[in-house]
């Protein structure tokens, strides 16, 4: 697989757990190392990034973590990414996910169980919300599900669809959002078995199929979308473990390859890496190893620009950590880490 090179990744990290906001690393194209260039502590816990372009050039995008939440933007033309005015209150508590669509901002916010939409301006800063979708519901598990809890927002390949992942009401819910008006306006929702604790999910190359995770069940549900109508509807299951183990499992990541073949899940608490085939189309998945993530408890997993290394941001053991990925098996193989304090995201740009 040919390496296009990464140039250089942005991590976010939890500074009220020792983190030091966003570190900037250069990326080597030919191993995929990490070397460490700078960071910024702009604002509280930016947990999760996302990278958009505006008329000044590229900006990267960070959620804080709070309560209440908000986001920030960042010029990132220079070497060390500058701020682009205060963070914008999302109203909303501790949003832990954001991504873009149709000319917004969208934030998933945990602690409130809402999604918010925020205008960009020209030069790609956030504005005040123009909507904030609630939600209602709770789940089986008292512990994590007494209300609803929005953990990722984004849109749908069509680029027509908005889909919000909520962990606390066992759902995803499909929205629409205008583009002139910033709505967002619930479509529909799928619903998913009682304390599944839908976390993230990610989409087959093609479209049609998505890949709900579980956090609270570790398993992934695959999904046909039908981006037509607007539909996600449970067509299989697959678990995460093909031995059988069992223990303590958080699984907190989703990644599909560049080809459709594989998919690959960050799993806490056994902290590893599970290894999925994918059928031809997409439409059935299942597990065939599971590998050592090379940290403790990897809360983010992201593949390359090139999709042939997989980097891992092991949150309590402090590192980035990165592997090439065998094009055949899907197979990781572990390559070097970067230490990054309390690390919960990789981007790169």
């Amino acid at each position: 697989m040919a390496d296009k090179g990464a140039g250089r990744a942005f991590i976010g990290s939890f500074t009220s757990a020792g983190g030091r906001g966003i570190v900037v690393a250069a990326v080597d194209p030919g191993t995929g190392a990490l070397t460490e260039t700078g960071a910024v502590d702009a604002v509280a816990n930016p947990s999760y990034l996302a990278l958009g372009r505006a008329r000044g050039g590229p900006v990267l995008y960070a959620v804080s973590e709070t309560l209440p939440g908000a986001v920030a933007a960042y010029d990132v033309a220079g070497p060390l990414p500058r701020p682009l005015g205060a963070p914008v209150p999302v109203r909303g508590d501790e949003p832990t996910h954001l991504a873009l669509a149709r000319g917004h901002l969208l934030t998933a916010n945990y602690g409130s169980g809402s999604v918010s939409a925020l205008p960009l301006a020209a030069d790609g800063a956030p504005q005040a919300p123009s909507s904030v979708l609630g939600n209602e519901g709770s789940g089986p598990n008292r512990e994590r599900q007494l209300a609803p809890h929005a953990h990722q927002v984004l849109p749908d390949p069509s680029g027509r669809w908005v889909l919000g992942v909520d962990l606390g009401t066992d759902a995803v819910r499909i929205c629409a959002l205008d583009p002139a008006t910033g709505a967002l306006t619930l479509h529909g929702q799928t619903a998913l078995a009682p304390a599944t604790g839908p976390r993230h999910l990610a989409f087959h190359p093609s479209g049609r199929y998505a890949y709900v995770l579980g956090e609270l069940r570790p398993t992934v549900v695959v999904c046909r979308w039908d981006a037509a109508d607007g539909v996600l509807e449970p067509v299989g299951e697959a678990e995460l473990f093909p031995d059988g183990s069992e223990g303590p499992a958080f699984p907190s990541a989703p990644v599909v390859s560049h080809d459709g073949r594989h998919l690959w899940v960050a799993v806490r608490g056994t902290d590893t890496i599970a290894v999925l085939e994918l059928d031809a189309d997409g439409g059935r998945a299942r597990a065939v190893a599971s590998v050592p993530c090379g940290g403790e408890w990897p809360r983010d997993l992201v593949l390359d620009p090139s999709g042939s290394r997989l980097y891992a941001a092991n949150e309590r053991s402090g590192d980035v950590t990165w592997f090439d990925v065998d094009g055949a098996s899907g197979l990781p193989r572990r390559a070097g880490s970067l230490p990054v304090p309390a690390a919960s995201t990789v981007l790169f740009g």
